[in-house]
């Protein structure tokens, strides 16, 4: 039988039909699929990006590329059979394969939302605020964040062929980067299943994601100043990718996010008979065992207070030994194997390293029998628990990682002591703190946040609804310092600036208004006959503006309001307390101001205004004292087309309006913007 030839997507052709390295079954060690010998032409990879990708990609804005991710997230989840069927080679269970597989298109559907939610219709994003620079007005500053005009390169690592690709394609392309995706050998069958059906899908505009599989070859160094690149891996390669000639010298960004010693730390104040003790001894054992202990996330230290260093290894024992190891197909089978037989290698080497300044608590040598036929020339190895009694005095199991089922506990003595500990890591990407005291996480959280990417505060509150330690999250920062890379992913829209260009523009307020495509104060503003809330989401332009009618308020209308809201705070209704405050009177309620204000500018008809959902940036500048008379400002401001429809299918737009209610001085007394949804013409 032969076995099947992998192939690497470049300038939307396959390419690849002569085998070269044979990739093995991590569960039977039977060939699977071997990558391919031809060499790829990066040069042609590279222009494909530049010619094809980026136009067409650039043919879509924000919104349009948002609606393009989730659409490809729910065409892999309708086909992720098909790539949980090419997942079982690499070893992983079901539940391990689902993080991968349903993680990563979990993350597209993260980012398609968030995406939809918050960025503008458009290529550029205003990021603001507009600050004032001259004394009259004319003259004024803001920040935007623009496509880079570049090559996004992300090289992944073994164990999340499908999520390491997925989580940094997302922001990527949200920004309007084309990628070139390269796997890491081991797995790359199931990153070639994955990227067949993308191709399929005709989704993607064309360029905008090739795979390359095997060697970058010169791939680093035809990049330039607009392009990233992103690693994921050990931190030796981490070390030589940064420093590639090519890199440094056109000051290409690098993020990196590297495997590290992560650590939980069982607080001083939990007992054995506290329910946090067994959350602890769970999330130490799961964290061993899923996806065989290869995440770059795994808790490969345990520091636990001395008192008690025994029990959780007593604890830790009796779980481990209820893992069933073996064939995930195999009815039982809790763990599987690592992800090739060099990974095997590795792992037993380091855990021998390891052993020479620890004990055993947990190895092979307590029944270790993989499940399932064929499973002895599998890649499997033992769920392994090492203990360090003085890990003060121990370098190795501060900076030597064996990226399987292994951890080791280590004893401390006092809080600060166990800080200390976990910094000896170098710089992690996450740690967890088990605790049942607020004021130790207090305490502890802000002295390890200085050297962790992300941390849990575990208890026995959070426990029911927690994702556990070693969850990255779409919407929350991945990365950390040190030794673990010193890089940052995910994070909900803080990645897709990763992959944006920040600049910063000056000039009159109509020339910001005009570059960022959202209404600026002090910028032209356009007044017709026409209320700009008759207007549908098609027809309104930026920079429509209704100034509205006066009212004076009254004490009726405070008394009034103060009845309908319930609100009698004195400042409103107490003349004598109100003239000792730095008002000198009483004033209107704010709120009343703002319903004040609505009246003044609504139009009160059906019409393509729908609903009102929202207020941003609200601030109450000046107070409103009786007898004040009151007008306000009403100015389309920004438009974001998020391209829905309601139930009789009618299109609706987002559009914001620009409010400012001033008194009989001209003076601003309340500032917002109103969010409303617009209907578009039928």
């Amino acid at each position: 039988m032969n076995t099947p030839v992998l192939q690497s997507f470049i300038a939307g052709r396959w390419l690849g039909t002569q085998g070269a390295t044979t990739l093995r079954s991590a569960v039977s060690g039977q060939p699977v699929y071997r990558t391919h010998a031809e060499s790829i032409d990066f040069a042609e990879a590279v222009h494909h990006a530049r010619t094809v990708g980026l136009p067409g990609l650039m043919a879509l804005d924000f919104q349009q590329r948002a609606a393009r991710l989730k659409a490809l997230a729910k065409y892999l989840n309708e086909r992720k059979e098909q790539l949980y069927a090419v997942s079982a080679h690499t070893g992983a269970t079901r539940a391990d394969s689902w993080i991968d597989i349903e993680g990563g298109t979990g993350t597209l559907f993260a980012y398609a939302s968030a995406g939809s939610n918050e960025l503008p219709s458009g290529n550029v994003w205003h990021e603001g605020p507009v600050l004032n620079l001259g004394k009259s007005g004319r003259f004024a500053g803001t920040h935007i964040l623009v496509p880079r005009g570049g090559i996004a390169v992300h090289i992944n690592a073994f164990n999340f062929p499908i999520w390491g690709l997925l989580e940094k394609f997302a922001p990527s392309f949200l920004a309007g980067m084309p990628c070139i995706g390269k796997p890491a050998s081991a797995t790359s069958y199931l990153t070639e299943a994955a990227m067949r059906l993308i191709a399929e899908s005709g989704i993607l505009p064309a360029g905008a994601l090739q795979l390359v599989i095997g060697s970058t070859g010169d791939l680093l160094g035809r990049l330039d100043g607009r392009d990233v690149v992103t690693f994921t891996g050990s931190a030796d390669t981490a070390a030589k990718l940064r420093v590639h000639p090519n890199i440094v010298a056109h000051s290409i960004p690098f993020n990196a996010e590297a495997d590290s010693l992560n650590c939980a730390i069982l607080a001083p104040d939990v007992t054995p008979d506290d329910e946090e003790f067994d959350l602890f001894v769970k999330e130490v054992a799961r964290e061993m065992t899923v996806k065989a202990g290869q995440k770059c996330t795994a808790i490969r230290r345990a520091i636990v207070p001395r008192q008690h260093i025994d029990a959780v290894a007593s604890a830790l024992r009796a779980r481990l030994a209820k893992v069933v190891v073996g064939d995930p197909s195999v009815e039982g089978v809790r763990m599987g194997a690592l992800a090739s037989h060099d990974q095997l290698t590795d792992v037993g080497e380091r855990v021998a390293q390891l052993l020479q300044g620890t004990e055993a608590v947990f190895s092979a040598k307590d029944g270790f029998a993989p499940q399932g036929a064929g499973t002895a020339e599998g890649a499997f190895f033992s769920p392994t628990l090492l203990l360090s009694r003085k890990p003060l005095d121990n370098n190795d199991v501060h900076n030597l990682e064996a990226f399987g089922p292994v951890s080791t506990l280590m004893a401390y003595d006092g809080i600060d002591e166990a800080l200390a500990l976990a910094a000896r890591g170098q710089g992690s990407l996450v740690g967890s703190l088990v605790t049942k005291t607020p004021a130790i996480a207090a305490k502890a959280i802000p002295v390890a946040a200085a050297y962790h990417g992300r941390l849990l505060v575990l208890d026995r509150e959070a426990a029911p609804e927690s994702t556990g330690h070693g969850s990255p999250l779409p919407l929350l920062k991945h990365g950390g310092p040190g030794r673990a890379g010193g890089g940052e992913e995910l994070g909900g829209m803080r990645a897709v600036k990763h992959y944006l260009q920040r600049a910063a523009v000056q000039g009159s307020p109509t020339m910001l208004a005009a570059v960022t495509g959202e209404y600026v104060r002090g910028a032209a503003r356009i007044e017709t006959e026409v209320h700009p809330f008759r207007r549908h989401f098609e027809e309104l332009q930026i920079g429509e503006s209704l100034l509205t009618h006066r009212r004076t308020v009254s004490e009726a209308d405070i008394v009034n309001f103060g009845g309908i809201s319930g609100d009698y705070f004195y400042m409103h209704f107490d003349e004598i307390a109100a003239k000792d405050t730095q008002f000198g009177q009483r004033i209107a309620h704010g709120y009343f101001v703002l319903s004040a204000a609505a009246g003044l500018f609504v139009s009160p008809a059906p019409g393509p205004v729908l609903a009102n959902y929202g207020l941003d940036t609200l601030r109450f500048v000046k107070p409103v004292a009786i007898g004040d008379t009151i007008q306000a400002r009403l100015t389309a401001k920004r438009k974001i087309d998020r391209m829905k429809t309601d139930a009789k299918g009618i299109g609706q737009g987002v559009v914001a309006w620009d409010v400012e209610v001033t008194n009989q001085l001209g003076e601003l007394v309340a500032s917002y913007d109103i969010l409303t949804l617009v209907a578009k013409k039928g």
